[in-house]
């Protein structure tokens, strides 16, 4: 396993990518609401990320995908692709941010309701990004990955959600996806012991109904297979040398 240690130059340009990510969230947020589609908010961020923000939309032609951001609603669990579908009162969005800049990527995402919504979607969204918090309290140098999983997965659990084991936090910096591999479930004290310097995100996936997802067959959105809801929070955490410092931190979290 080949795990970036960041030099201080490395670091200072995350910094900027990460706050450009969460820039992108913090600016579409006005837009997210009912009647809008996926894809005119992917043209929005594309065009604030690349005239504004003079940088690049990693997820676009990323082996593949089509569009510049995620939009993953209700039952979708991540990666779905921003087109005609209108967002509607009562549905919950995850917008999936990754810009590069200076040949380093910042990575984020958030929930978003459209107008009211069900006292149940809000808990669900809730418990999520608590349980996202729980995982980067954890994070200094010595703890593992373990210790990060078993955090996230105990505060889901214990309030009868379930998580995605398909998909995982990752290394990233100059490379959009590296070692390691961030579960979001596990043992204390198992796996990787995290080093400062390391860069990872951390991103957990929760579901109201069972873990189960399936990709559609446009080989990229993955659903629940109940049709559950489901919900993700993401950022970018850098290792300290006495804890964590997280990069794409909005200003609606200071």
């Amino acid at each position: 396993m080949s795990i970036t240690i960041n030099t201080p130059d490395d670091i200072a340009k995350m910094r900027i990518a990460g706050r450009l990510a969460a820039e992108v969230l913090e600016m579409i947020e006005p837009h997210v609401v009912p009647g809008v589609t996926t894809e005119e908010l992917d043209q929005i961020c594309h065009d604030y990320i690349v005239n504004t923000q003079q940088a690049i939309p990693a997820p676009l032609n990323y082996r593949g995908f089509p569009k510049s951001i995620c939009t993953s609603i209700n039952y979708q669990v991540c990666h779905g692709i921003p087109g005609s579908k209108k967002l509607k009162k009562g549905d919950i969005v995850n917008i999936d941010i990754t810009v590069i800049k200076d040949g380093y990527h910042g990575d984020t995402s958030k929930m978003f309701p459209i107008g009211t919504i069900t006292p149940h979607a809000k808990r669900l969204i809730q418990i999520t990004q608590e349980s996202l918090f729980k995982g980067i309290e954890q994070v200094k140098p010595g703890t593992t990955l373990g210790d990060i999983g078993y955090a996230v997965q105990k505060h889901a659990e214990s309030n009868r959600y379930s998580i995605v084991r398909e998909f995982s936090g990752h290394g990233i910096g100059k490379t959009f996806h590296e070692e390691p591999h961030v579960l979001h479930f596990g043992k204390p004290g198992k796996g990787l012991a995290i080093d400062s310097g390391m860069i990872f995100t951390i991103e957990p996936m929760l579901n109201m109904g069972k873990r189960h997802v399936k990709i559609l067959s446009d080989g990229w959105t993955a659903v629940t297979k109940d049709r559950s809801l489901s919900a993700q929070f993401e950022h970018t955490i850098l290792v300290t040398d006495t804890g964590y410092e997280i990069l794409t931190l909005r200003q609606e979290e200071q």
